[in-house]
């Protein structure tokens, strides 16, 4: 049972839905000293397993992130960058509250921009707050109540998994051993960006809170050749969904490991009656037809990022490998003031971790 509180200084939806609620103006904001309160992590976490069904909303947990809190409501996780807010996924909250605690959230900071939204949220964004919501990626998800591996789409997977299994490869769930670490750091090293992990847009493989993970191994021999972990998706209290959002593998076993441990786990997740798996979000991978509420040049502007990009990150691999479970892709967008965002763009590719 969610403990909100409704004090009498909430902003209430009546406020905002019937114009009495207006942003503040710059003198007023510059003379409110008072902090927002703060959620305690336990009441973060309660409001994630009732409202974290975006594929993303687990990582929102990752260390640097900030949150703007509206006790009785939810909260957005964001980061901070050259005097700009950049929020990440959607907002925390029941679907009818996101337009209230948006607009709170819009008072506090003015200089804001949104990435990774769902398209509701994108159209929201558009509708009542005037910004452009460009696509930024898309999701795929799998219906696992109709999933099989048949199909001659599906040949590679089907090669992939038959493969392993003549080589011996065995699968275990749980926790390894440190050497989960050391297959990533070689991993890391074999990357388009090497050294480090890209932050923000994925979250780290080592977080401090990671209750309800779901952690696969693949073993050859005893050697670890490659692990995938899953993290939960959220609605009213319960795990409706999982999403891959880290995976690394051994460059000694180069047979479609990605492919094996996915469909293990999908096998157990269809057991377990999980109706459905997102593969998560491939970034960049845009549709060719365009929103009006998009910005034409910014779109275009990721379209060649994409295309000619592919030293910085994997754009369209990691979409291709995704594309090979045929499952059913989402928009995701940024929402920004400007047509151009350019120093927001600037800040996001920083947070990212890209240099």
């Amino acid at each position: 049972m969610l403990m909100f509180d409704f004090s009498s200084k909430s902003i209430h939806s009546s406020d905002v839905l019937q114009g009495a609620y207006r942003l503040p103006s710059r003198a007023k904001r510059v003379n409110s000293r008072v902090e927002p309160a703060q959620f305690t992590f336990d009441q973060r976490i309660e409001y994630l397993r009732a409202y974290g069904g975006h594929c993303m909303s687990y990582s929102l947990l990752q260390p640097g992130m900030e949150y703007f809190d509206m006790p009785g409501k939810g909260f957005i996780g964001y980061r901070s960058k050259w005097g700009a807010k950049i929020a990440l996924a959607d907002p925390v909250c029941d679907e009818k509250d996101r337009e209230l605690l948006i607009e709170a959230f819009m008072t506090r900071f003015r200089n804001v921009g949104f990435v990774q939204v769902t398209e509701p949220v994108a159209e929201l964004m558009n509708q009542r707050f005037g910004y452009y919501a460009t696509q930024f990626g898309i999701e795929t998800v799998v219906d696992l109540e109709s999933w099989t591996m048949s199909g001659k789409k599906k040949q590679v997977l089907r090669t992939a998994v038959n493969q392993s299994r003549k080589k011996g490869v065995v699968i275990r769930e749980g926790c390894d051993n440190t050497s989960y670490r050391e297959l990533s750091e070689k991993w890391i090293g074999t990357r388009k960006i090497k050294n480090r992990e890209i932050g923000f847009l994925i979250r780290p493989m080592e977080m401090p809170y990671q209750a309800e993970t779901r952690k696969f191994f693949a073993y050859l021999n005893d050697e670890l050749v490659g692990f995938i972990f899953f993290d939960p998706v959220y609605k009213d209290g319960q795990i409706i969904s999982y999403v891959p959002n880290i995976s690394r593998f051994s460059h000694s076993f180069r047979q479609g490991i990605f492919y094996t441990l996915i469909v293990h786990a999908m096998e157990k997740f269809q057991a377990e009656g999980f109706k459905e798996l997102s593969l998560g979000l491939s970034i960049l991978i845009l549709h060719d037809d365009d929103r009006p509420y998009e910005s034409l040049i910014l779109k275009n502007i990721e379209r060649l990022i994409c295309r000619y990009g592919n030293f910085i990150y994997n754009f369209k691999g990691i979409d291709f490998t995704k594309s090979r479970f045929q499952g059913q892709t989402n928009r995701f967008f940024c929402a920004h003031k400007r047509a151009l965002p350019a120093v927001k763009l600037i800040s996001l590719v920083k947070l990212a971790n890209v240099f």
